[in-house]
């Protein structure tokens, strides 16, 4: 099996910064891209960031310029530095991991448990 974990998760004031990690471990025999995605109360959950194995990035025009993913295939970790943070930032973040567990599977997706980021005077 594959697990997901993350950390860096919190409560911080309007303009300030959290790093999130996400780990994953298990059996995996190569991971593809890698995401980061959130869910605020009430709200369909949204793409933040994601990068390929290959170090390509995308972002939610909404974060653009204020967050960073960046990823060390030799961990199996992603991280996403968020600065600038803004009361709307806040909601729970999964991390997203889409990887083959053997060469013989295909690759699907795996999800954290999420982590609380609250953002908020």
């Amino acid at each position: 099996q594959v697990q997901l974990v993350e950390s860096g998760g919190g409560l911080v004031q309007p303009g300030g910064s959290l790093r999130l990690s996400c780990v994953a471990s298990g059996t995996i025999f190569s991971i593809r891209a890698m995401g980061w995605y959130r869910q605020a109360p009430g709200k369909q959950r949204e793409l933040v960031a994601t990068i390929t194995s290959g170090g390509t990035t995308t972002y939610a025009d909404s974060v653009k310029g204020r967050f960073t993913i960046s990823r060390d295939n030799a961990k199996n970790t992603v991280d996403l530095q968020m600065n600038s943070l803004k009361p709307e930032d806040t909601a729970v973040y999964y991390c997203n991991v889409n990887l083959k567990r053997l060469p013989q599977l295909p690759p699907r997706d795996y999800w954290g448990q999420g982590t609380q980021v609250t953002v908020s005077s």
